[in-house]
């Protein structure tokens, strides 16, 4: 049978009518835990990770203890009682009571390994009262539930796992499981030559009236039972449909966010497009310019072969004035006066000198402002060319830059496929060309006024 459970009275912390304080000493406890403690045992991990997962703070449990005993849909333990016979044939005080009592004991023994789903957290044999009977309280739980926690108080789940299933309204899940259980005490009192008479019910010797009311109890537990579990299945679905609306909420979130990096990407793709036809103009001007450069290098590089000519010539020119007779000082004759030899042989070449010395000096100023016109020029031209240098190394690394970009689109083509870009693409632009015709319409607007 099954009861409400007072674990203080099944320890003894209180003495009912009904026992003999001194037979207490008799009594065995198996256990007897904190039902707290064995709460926070089974059940703190995962009402952890079912707190962590809560957006809201009226989600999140603070006491799962205390929300199960302020709730209705679960109790926070169970309680069976097992006795052999009655205080007739099984009294506490005679042998047999004392052989009822060695196969309660050894039931108990075996009871949490046949149900690892139940756990006792208290278990007496009593002694002192007309009958050996046994206490056994427990608290049914499952684990790898899909809603809320995922290890959480279920007798319906935690009796299925051991593999009893609901079927009709007298077979629930409890019933198979307290009549497996009497098979099992069956078993051990077969082994101590004890058999289970089964009489259908000892009801009979009870008034009508009270026999009435006990077939009516057992029905409304069994009622109670059904909708404990419909109340499951309802939370089951009301949770499924909450994961449901949770799922495609995160899948709008997801899709507005992939729209988001398509509109970026496509805005990327298309100033990509542009900077590559600049980047194509300016390295098309930048091949201009150097082959203009090139040009001038030339250029200059024949007025400087020119420069170096004037000077070889000039060179020669002044060499030809040592070792040239015509210009050398000739040898006065015997009879040329001084006058005469300075009048007709000294002057004359004084002069032609003179028209010689001016047109070199002529032609070395000449020669010295052409030298510092082509410096200058070639500074200016090494400046330009620094400058060309720098520009074509920015180009080269936005070339890259674009290059990666490129390589990005390529990488979101491959994601989403080219038509889902293109189509991105084609959206951006029409929203471009939207935005450039209203500010047209705007400032004819303006201008009309």
């Amino acid at each position: 049978m099954t009861g409400k459970g007072s674990v203080n009275h099944n320890s003894r912390k209180f003495h009912a009518k009904n026992t003999d304080p001194e037979r207490s000493s008799l009594n065995v406890e198996y256990c007897n835990e904190n039902i707290k403690d064995v709460y926070h045992e089974l059940f703190d991990e995962a009402l952890a990770r079912y707190n962590e997962k809560q957006t809201r703070s009226d989600r999140r449990i603070d006491d799962y203890y205390e929300k199960i005993c302020s709730g209705k849909q679960e109790k926070p333990f169970h309680e069976i009682i097992i006795q052999i016979g009655n205080k007739d044939d099984m009294g506490a005080k005679t042998e047999d009571g004392r052989l009822a009592a060695g196969i309660l004991d050894e039931y108990m023994q075996d009871f949490q390994r046949r149900n690892p789903t139940l756990r006792v957290f208290s278990a007496h044999l009593h002694m002192d009262e007309a009958t050996p009977h046994l206490h056994i309280d427990f608290i049914p739980y499952t684990t790898g539930s899909k809603r809320g926690l995922e290890t959480r108080v279920s007798l319906k789940k935690a009796l299925a796992e051991l593999g009893f299933k609901g079927g009709t309204r007298s077979e629930t899940e409890r019933n198979q499981w307290v009549a497996a259980e009497k098979e099992r005490l069956a078993e051990i009192m077969l082994r101590h030559d004890i058999e289970w008479e089964k009489k259908g019910t000892h009801e009979k010797h009870l008034s009508v009236l009270d026999f009435e009311k006990r077939e009516r109890q057992k029905e409304v537990e069994e009622l109670e039972q059904t909708i404990s579990g419909g109340r499951e299945e309802l939370a089951d679905l009301l949770y499924r449909q909450t994961a449901a609306e949770q799922e495609t909420e995160q899948i709008r979130k997801e899709g507005e966010a992939i729209r988001k990096e398509v509109s970026e990407l496509s805005a990327a793709s298309h100033l990509l497009k542009e900077q590559a036809e600049i980047l194509s103009e300016d390295k098309e001007k930048l091949l201009s310019e150097n082959e203009d450069l090139e040009k001038e290098q030339k250029k200059l590089q024949q007025e400087i072969n020119k420069m170096v000519h004037s000077k070889e010539t000039m060179e020669r020119n002044i060499h030809a004035y040592d070792e040239d007779e015509k210009w050398q000082l000739p040898e006065p004759g015997t009879l040329m006066s001084a006058k005469s030899y300075r009048d007709k042989k000294a002057l004359p070449l004084v002069e032609k000198l003179k028209e010689i010395v001016k047109s070199l000096t002529i032609k070395c100023i000449q020669l010295t402002e052409q030298g510092e016109k082509l410096t200058t020029k070639i500074e200016k031209m090494q400046k330009r060319l620094d400058r060309l240098t720098n520009k074509a190394a920015e180009q080269s690394k936005t070339i890259e830059e674009l290059q990666e970009r490129a390589a990005d689109l390529g990488r979101l083509e491959s994601c989403l496929g080219k038509e889902q870009v293109h189509m991105a693409v084609e959206h951006a632009k029409a929203l471009e060309r939207a935005e450039q015709d209203a500010k047209r319409s705007k400032r004819v607007f303006e201008m009309s006024r």
